[in-house]
């Protein structure tokens, strides 16, 4: 998280009992292990425990310390409970209203490494390890780019560091090994949840996606349940039975067959699915099928190999961690070579990569009438990033607050992106940030096209903070089937009791097991305006722009065209799958055609890369292109160096008020860097004050 606190209290809901540690170390870190945190003496640690623990956290261990790297050092507590890693600052009370701060706590899924000094000596501390001295100091580095470092003080307390650096190694360890939360339930004192609805639609119920197809204008496509490897609930088109659903599913990988993505207001479909499954063996029928759902009743079918050009899963997880140890404040890079070695990690290439792919698919989608289907082998990663990233360009609605977590829930969320293994807290090789990859891609349309948008760059934050916080089921599983499971049933809420809510479970009607978008009992009404981009146009919201018919942009071509995108360019194909006709393909790729060198251009600026026989299409408005060569992609600081306070100057204002009050601080600094010269001598005649509180 990015800021001071959110908002209300509530539960941890523990999945297991915790079990006791092996004796990996001193008998004053087993017993602080083994058994609550007797009532502590420290006034400090008192005001702690009254106001910012969480009901269910238990103390594991304290020490007071000295927090570095800002200026000044603050004095205050190390604490370790068995969810977080918090540090309490000296004369600071938490309010009960905002039990997490992202300024002083790391929860354990988010601590990415830990290390202690003293002296000359710096180790890293594995979970299970064992620490063979006192520290003088302990580093903790947040999977946030966020770097927590306290000193400890000397003085007869050398054996508290010592049981706090151990306490935090074993509650890692703890927690890696039984997944301790399921998630937070959170309440609000005082306010009955038996009426309340989700902020957005959480897609589990056939209400919910069939509104959802209707709000798209989808009038071709109905809602299907028959495949147990997708979300419950998907889109396929009217004419094809459930039987066959079932069968063409069997031929692609997974099980991940075809079906619609997005409504195009103009008539196209956008579709995503798995890749082919080239080692079944299909009869006609089932042929007939597959290609009934990849055409979508449009004569002219477009498939985009989605991984081409993209990075893979690997190459993302690489990158990341590249820039995470660019960006920490204990980097050894030279400042001299700062740059080169960013571009070194490749995290900016990758973006490029994504958005110049999204941009074609964007071509591809308003240039005619016709089905594009986004083909990649497991239709779990880029798929539903392509997919977003699309709909971003093409639809205002996206753009706004609400649509866009409606984006993200349907095409992540509800698709089943793994996040509990692409995030890395399964422990296995496959980790790769993919979600956070989007979110930076995003954040650059955001630079690029400020008016466009109506959320800001800290909704942004929030969200990429929120995946390292369990306080929610939303990435806390890989299916929608496991996140069901946890949850009780599928299309139901967990309930558990809360200290806070006078009544029991059985005297409860209903206990909202929360997604991430329940933002306002997380966050309070201050921090929820600075979701809100105040450079926002509202002339760009939905349906301003794109009638609900076919416009004159839209070309008529020749039936029953089928070509493959790929490496920036359109191959005709000469069927739609590998299986027809063509027995000797049945062992080989689904890129079952030679491709085209790679272009060094984007589609747009091949005139839409399509044949001139289909005439000249001019860019139809409400469509984004962005750029993505050289400088036009900058790196998301205020994210990535959110651990350097050095690099946040002139990133802290996003609202009149906040901008002058930085630009009063910028002044300051200017008076005392040039005495001589006052700056009010070049702004007699238009004084900022007055023209911001003005604009107020």
């Amino acid at each position: 998280m990015w800021w001071g606190g959110r908002g209300q209290s509530f539960n941890i809901a523990p999945q297991k009992e915790e079990s006791q540690m092996g004796h990996s170390g001193p008998k004053s870190v087993q017993s602080v292990w083994g058994s609550r945190m007797p009532e502590p003496k420290s006034r400090q640690l008192s005001s702690c425990l009254a106001s910012g623990c969480l009901p269910g956290e238990q103390i594991l261990a304290w020490a007071p310390g000295l927090r570095k790297g800002l200026e000044p050092e603050l004095p205050g507590t190390l604490i370790c409970t068995n969810f977080r890693v918090m540090f309490q600052p000296r004369g600071w009370e938490r309010s009960q209203d905002t039990p997490l701060s992202s300024d002083y706590d790391f929860t354990l899924v988010n601590i990415g490494r830990l290390e202690a000094v003293s002296g000359l000596s710096r180790v890293q501390l594995h979970p299970g390890s064992q620490l063979k001295f006192i520290p003088e100091e302990i580093l903790v580095h947040g999977r946030d780019f966020r770097l927590l470092r306290v000193g400890f003080e000397a003085g007869g307390l050398e054996p508290q560091a010592f049981q706090v650096t151990m306490a935090i190694v074993q509650a890692r360890a703890q927690s890696s090994q039984t997944h301790l939360y399921g998630g937070i339930t959170l309440s609000k004192a005082g306010q009955g949840s038996s009426s309340r609805k989700p902020p957005i639609p959480l897609l589990e119920t056939l209400e919910d996606w069939e509104t959802e197809r209707k709000k798209q204008g989808a009038r071709c496509w109905r809602v299907s349940t028959v495949n147990e490897s997708l979300p419950r609930y998907f889109w396929v088109p009217n004419r094809i039975l459930d039987s066959e659903v079932r069968r063409a599913f069997g031929h692609f990988h997974q099980g991940r067959g075809p079906r619609l993505s997005w409504h195009h207001p103009g008539g196209s479909d956008l579709l995503r699915c798995g890749g082919f499954y080239t080692a079944s063996d299909p009869n006609k029928e089932d042929i007939r099928a597959v290609e009934t759902m990849l055409q979508a009743g449009h004569a002219d079918v477009v498939l985009v190999d989605t991984m081409d050009e993209l990075p893979g899963p690997a190459d993302v997880q690489l990158a990341h961690l590249k820039l995470r140890a660019l960006c920490l404040p204990d980097s050894s890079v030279a400042e001299d070579k700062w740059l080169s070695a960013l571009e070194g990690t490749r995290w900016l290439d990758y973006i490029r990569s994504c958005l110049r792919k999204a941009s074609d698919v964007s071509v591809l989608v308003t240039s005619r009438v016709r089905s594009v289907v986004l083909q990649e082998r497991g239709d779990r990663d880029f798929n539903g990033l392509l997919s977003s990233l699309v709909q971003l360009l093409l639809a205002p609605e996206a753009r706004t607050l609400f649509g866009f977590q409606s984006l993200v829930q349907r095409e992540w969320v509800a698709a089943g992106h793994p996040f509990l293994t692409r995030l890395g807290a399964t422990g296995t090789s496959e980790e790769a940030p993919v979600f956070l990859l989007f979110l930076d891609c995003v954040w650059q349309l955001l630079q690029q096209f400020p008016a466009e948008f109506e959320f800001s760059e800290f909704f942004l934050l929030a969200l990429h903070d929120s995946v390292r916080v369990p306080d929610t089921l939303t990435f806390l599983r890989n299916t929608p089937w496991e996140r069901g499971k946890q949850s009780g049933q599928f299309n139901s809420y967990t309930q558990v009791y809360t200290p806070g809510n006078s009544q029991s479970p059985a005297e409860n009607s209903v206990n909202l097991q929360l997604s991430v978008w329940d933002w306002e009992l997380r966050y309070n009404n201050e921090q929820i305006l600075r979701f809100h981009n105040p450079g926002y146009n509202p002339e760009h919201r939905p349906d301003s722009w794109f009638p609900r018919q076919p416009s004159s942009f839209i070309v008529p071509g020749p039936p029953s065209s089928v070509w493959l995108f790929s490496r920036g360019a359109l191959t005709p194909l000469n069927q739609l799958c590998p299986w027809r006709d063509s027995p000797s393909l049945l062992a080989v790729s689904s890129r079952w055609l030679p491709r085209p060198a790679i272009s060094s251009e984007s589609l747009a600026d091949q005139e839409w890369g399509l044949p001139s026989h289909w005439g000249a299409c001019p860019l139809p408005p409400g469509l984004l292109l962005p750029g993505y060569v050289g400088p036009q992609i900058r790196l998301w600081r205020r994210c990535y160096l959110r651990g350097r306070p050095e690099a946040q100057m002139g990133l802290s204002a996003l609202t009149v008020s906040g901008l002058q009050d930085e630009l009063s601080c910028l002044q300051e600094l200017l008076r005392k860097w040039t005495p001589r010269v006052s700056p009010e001598d070049h702004c007699k005649k238009r004084d900022p004050h007055t023209i911001l509180s003005q604009s107020r």
